[in-house]
């Protein structure tokens, strides 16, 4: 009985040792016939004074077999305990309690082994989770600093430049604009904080209207025009992402000389298009974002697509580029 609740012991736990990941067969075919030989070894020697502890192959076989070949088992197990009993001159209504007694023993065995690795496998699993939600945090919290940041940062880059050059034939207006570079600057610390805090919240026509500002600033001419009327927050706040990233991508990769941006209602959705004068041939690095490249470009079309919309960038007929963003707006 010794030899039998080890054995049963490390065929319930076997999943924590390391010989059981290298050879996760071991357990399926050597417990098995280990429990068999102890169940029959000791009865040419001990005779009918030795049952057995049938239950327990037959619970060791609902563990380690296959279903169609472990209830196979357990019958043939079953019958020849009923027959070695019967042998040892066992009444009836004995014989039915062993019965009973082999299948209640199997199943009482496989259930309390099988909690057991269940409730193991949900410790883990919760653990799993837990990391997983630290990897998801820390790739929002990635995702929101570019999708924020670029456009400051891009502008902040183009004041500088800018600055540089003024500081000395024109110190006054360099005055002026590292003014308005110490006013980006705030507002990226801003963002940081949203982002920090976890409340991103953006407004289309709050960003439109900074975006022209800056792109008057830096020496684009802007054109804007929004007539989309009041928009949910989440698709409020994707499509002013998507216009600070596109803007974000034609400061740092386009050699733009002027810039629409137009909002409108299209049928039950809207439609943000982004357009500049700065795509000049296939080899723009401005065009790769039609091909996916660059992860704001991804983190856009995921976003939008999360809002039941599309995304779609690429040159037009007339040589300008374009991104363009239709959401389908569900009805409340």
């Amino acid at each position: 009985m010794t030899a039998t609740l080890v054995l049963q012991l490390v065929v319930s736990f076997s999943w924590r040792f390391a010989w059981s990941a290298r050879r996760p067969w071991l357990p399926r075919f050597a417990a098995p016939a280990a429990m068999l030989l102890l169940q029959c070894a000791p009865w040419p020697f001990l005779g009918s004074s030795y049952l057995g502890l049938p239950g327990f192959v037959a619970g060791t076989a609902l563990l380690v077999l296959p279903t169609a070949a472990a209830w196979p088992v357990i019958a043939a197990v079953t019958v020849a305990g009923d027959v070695a009993f019967h042998a040892a001159d066992g009444s009836g209504v004995d014989l039915i309690y062993e019965t009973a007694y082999t299948l209640i023993c199997g199943l009482v065995v496989f259930g309390l082994s099988r909690m057991a690795r269940l409730a193991s496998e949900l410790h883990w699993s919760r653990a799993e989770i837990a990391r997983l939600a630290v990897i998801t945090e820390r790739l929002r919290f990635a995702r929101d600093l570019h999708d924020l940041l670029g456009f400051s940062l891009s502008a902040i880059t183009l004041k500088c430049e800018l600055v540089r050059r003024l500081a000395q034939t024109r110190p006054v207006q360099a005055q002026e604009e590292l003014t308005e570079v110490l006013q980006i600057c705030r507002r990226a610390l801003a963002d940081v904080r949203t982002v920090a805090d976890g409340r991103q919240r953006m407004s289309l026509t709050a960003e439109a209207e900074h975006a022209t500002a800056m792109l008057v600033g830096v020496g684009i001419q802007a054109s804007i025009r929004l007539d989309c009327g009041d928009l949910p927050d989440d698709v409020d706040t994707v499509l002013a992402t998507m216009l600070r990233e596109g803007l974000t991508n034609m400061l740092r990769h386009s050699r733009a000389e002027h810039c629409r941006i137009t909002a409108d209602r299209a049928g039950d959705g809207v439609r943000l298009s982004l357009v500049n004068d700065g795509a000049d041939g296939i080899d723009n690095p401005a065009l790769g974002i039609q091909f996916g490249g660059g992860s704001g470009i991804g983190n856009l079309a995921t976003r939008i697509e999360a809002v039941n919309g599309r995304l779609s960038a690429g040159p037009r007929a007339d040589g300008w580029f374009e991104l363009k963003a239709e959401v389908e707006l569900l009805a409340v």
